[in-house]
Order: structure tokens, then sequence, then C-alpha cells
């Protein structure tokens, strides 16, 4: 079914809810209702539901904006147009029920993205652009341009939202290197990190959108490229890498098509934190408080992750990418990251 097909569809399914004053279920973008699949390797969603009733106040005005996201997400496939959610946001202000805030737009989309089962750049809404690059030896064709990320500058080929529409042309790298901070990304770029690694190097600017993680994915599914995640160390840093290999939990309902199973981790552990000697950051009351949820979360019960997060509260510190340039700038590219490789493979 194409995207307005779906469309058409949820305005029966809702319609009928009304009709018969039945609820429309929406499926619940929690941790506590992701469960792993051993077959795909990515954290999925359960079986739990929000039940949005028409006969109730608060399940009447969701059902009412999710219809209005859909009618304007209607309108952009049939225009071929398309908006950022930013964009929706502010549209929402023309309408019966606008939204209070960015948050409550953006979790509506979320909602009719899980309904739907389709990535909200079907349907014609993107995220905003979020800066995330990539540079090393790789051949795109974009809107019928061809690009080399190598060659579109110092700061490499832009990923854009709607990655899916990019051909993969040609690659000469044996592995991609994805960076979380762009600072680190730009030092890997000006020591060559690429030729040195034969590499293709991410800039992943924090957490990585929803495009990123996709781009990553297709890199090692089609291109058979090993995937490796270089975080700062510690619990937000390791999470970016997570949520990289097994999905994030507001994502369930599309980690099929985002997550990267093979990813492997070389960021900074709490090991590195003592055997590089690295200077560190006492650890804050916000960080504690990740390292105990990150202890709950099921993505991280494995031998590896139960260590690295009691040695990090142990220490109650955590050190940045950058901690290596103590030793020297092109220390990470010279020494670090080929050790861990060579660890790896």
């Amino acid at each position: 079914m194409t995207a307005l097909d779906r469309l058409r569809s949820l305005a029966r399914r809702v319609l009928r809810c009304l009709e018969h004053d039945e609820p429309l279920e929406v499926p619940k973008r929690t941790t506590s209702n992701i469960r792993y699949d051993p077959e795909r390797r990515v954290y999925t969603l359960g079986d739990d539901a929000y039940r949005r009733r028409p006969n109730t106040l608060r399940g009447a005005k969701k059902l009412a904006q999710m219809m209005s996201v859909a009618a304007f997400a209607k309108e952009l496939v049939e225009t071929g147009r398309s908006a950022t959610l930013r964009e929706l946001y502010y549209t929402s202000e023309g309408w019966d029920l606008p939204f209070k805030d960015q948050r409550e737009s953006d979790a509506i989309v979320e909602d009719l993205e899980a309904v739907l089962g389709l990535k909200r750049e079907e349907f014609g809404i993107w995220p905003e652009e979020d800066g995330a690059a990539v540079y090393g030896d790789l051949l795109v064709e974009e809107d019928g341009v061809k690009i080399h990320a190598e060659r579109a500058g110092i700061s490499g080929y832009n990923i854009p939202p709607n990655v899916d529409a990019v051909e993969l042309l040609d690659c000469g790298a044996e592995r991609v290197i994805a960076v979380e901070t762009m600072g680190m990304y730009r030092r890997l770029v000006q020591e060559r990190a690429h030729e040195k690694l034969d590499a293709l190097i991410v800039g992943l600017k924090g957490q990585a959108a929803r495009a990123t993680r996709r781009l990553l994915r297709r890199l090692n599914e089609e291109l058979d490229l090993p995937v490796y995640v270089f975080t700062d160390g510690d619990p937000y840093g390791w999470h970016i890498y997570m949520v990289i290999r097994s999905g994030s939990a507001k994502a369930a309902h599309l980690n099929h098509e985002l997550a990267c199973p093979d990813a492997k981790f070389i960021g900074v552990t709490a090991t590195d934190i003592v055997e590089y000697d690295l200077p560190t950051e006492p650890l804050t009351e916000a960080d504690r408080k990740r390292i105990e949820e990150l202890k709950r979360d099921p993505r991280y019960d494995s031998e590896f992750w139960r260590r690295e997060l009691d040695l990090l509260a142990r220490l109650g510190k955590k050190a940045e990418q950058q901690a290596f340039a103590k030793y020297s700038l092109d220390y990470v590219v010279e020494e670090y990251l080929p050790t861990k490789l060579e660890e790896l493979e």
C-alpha cells in the first residue's frame, strides 16, 4: 500500500471507531513496551497500546489532532511537497485544536507513524536539518546529482532527511566510523583518518538523527561495511551507540529499518579512563541517575556493559573523546582507534 492508501485506510478505521464507539489502538513507544527480536536483532514494540476513545475528552482530542496531522500529510503526499516538524507545529496554529508546544505535535506524528507502519518521511514530514555528515570515498546520487563525500568540501556530504532517496553508487572504504561529536569528526577529517583507517567518517552531532541511523544501516546492509561507533566515555555517549545498534524506544516501530545490529562500540570506556589515565570531569547527579537507568535497560544486559557501568559509577568520573589530546592531536587516529579496531577485527 502507498502512503496515500494507508492514510485513507486510517480515515476509514477512525470513522468506524466513531460509529461504533470503539477505541483506536496506538502502539505504546515506551521502554516498558519494547521486546528484543532475536531474528532481527533489534528492539521492537510489544503488544501494549494506548486506547484513544472518541467518547472521552482526552481521547477525542488526541484522535482529532491525529486526523488533522493525517489530513495535512495527505495534502503533502498528493502535491508532492514536504514540511518540517517545526512547520507542522506552526501550521497547527490555524487548526481548531492547535498543539500547546512542538513536543505535543511531534508525539502525534510518532503516533501516526506507529498506526500507519510508515516513517514520517514517507508521508512528507521531515525533521529540521541536523548537520550530520559523512566524509570519505563514497559516491552518491541525490536528486540526479552525483556527489563524492570527500570532494564535497571540508565538511563532507551533508546527510539529507530523505536518505532513502539517495542512491549509493560506489564506495572505496572498508569500514564506517561514526563519531559522536562534530569536533572529533573534524579532527579525524583533518588527520586524514578516512585514508589512514580506510573508513568513511560519519559525524553524528550527538544523538544520531533517524536519517543518519538509516544511512548507517544502509552502508552496513547494502555495501557490507562494518560500522564502528566512537563516543564520549559517559552514559549519554554510550546510549548514542546503543540507539544505533539496537534502536530506540520511541522509534521501536521503525527499528527494523533504523537499527544496525552489527555495529560495534569503539568509544571511550570506563576501563579506558583508567588505562589511558585520561583527563576527566566529575559525574553529575544527572549522570549518576542516567547510569542507574541504563542498568535497568534490557539493552545493557551484558557482562561488558554491566562492568563498565559499575566501574564508571565507582570512579565518579567521565571523559570526552577529546581527552586523548593530552598525548597529541593525532593520538586518536595514530594510536587509539587502530588499537580498538585491531582488537575487534
